[in-house]
């Protein structure tokens, strides 16, 4: 589950991408607490189907409930930052000036394991030599790594904790 501050209206209805720069995966289940979805005042839940999709969309691992993943994630960033920091970088590297989401170029070859990329206006998770296409439902059917340029959708700080050790999990096919 993610979180990117109160999103809806009290109305539940989609008012904004976001509100805050922490942008933060979190666990379904911590500590017996329960909410209600979209409850007025509140942050919005957003739900991935995996770490991989939601770093995509530019997230980092919850500091409270999610501790091992946000030291890990932290380890690989390089240091020891502070989670406001990462969160002010992440930022710039995910939403442009125009309130659009940021992509770059990349040789399909440099990119790690866990990186999501656009190619025919598909979405692709980049696993060991092939890619997966996503869909609502999951990942579809493997296909190879062509030897292209592509557009590269997860930001690129979270790329380089990729290429430092970080491996995001990845739901339903590993």
């Amino acid at each position: 589950m993610g979180n990117r501050g109160r999103l809806h209206n009290e109305k539940q209805e989609i008012v904004r991408q976001f509100q805050v720069q922490r942008w933060i995966t979190c666990l379904l289940e911590f500590k017996g607490r329960s909410r209600t979805v979209m409850t007025p005042g509140f942050y919005t839940e957003l739900f991935f189907l995996d770490e991989a999709v939601a770093f995509a969309a530019g997230h980092r691992p919850c500091a409270e409930c999610r501790r091992d993943r946000f030291n890990a994630y932290r380890t690989a960033w390089g240091g020891t930052p502070s989670a406001p920091a990462m969160d002010e970088e992440l930022h710039r590297a995910r939403v442009g000036r125009d309130g659009g989401k940021v992509t770059y170029r990349a040789k399909l070859e440099s990119l790690p394991d866990g990186c999501f990329v656009e190619i025919e206006g598909v979405a692709h998770l980049v696993w060991e030599d092939g890619l997966f296409p996503w869909t609502p439902s999951g990942y579809a059917a493997k296909r190879s790594r062509p030897d292209e340029t592509v557009t590269v959708l997860t930001p690129l700080p979270t790329v380089q904790c990729f290429k430092r050790g970080y491996r995001p999990e990845v739901n339903g096919l590993f």
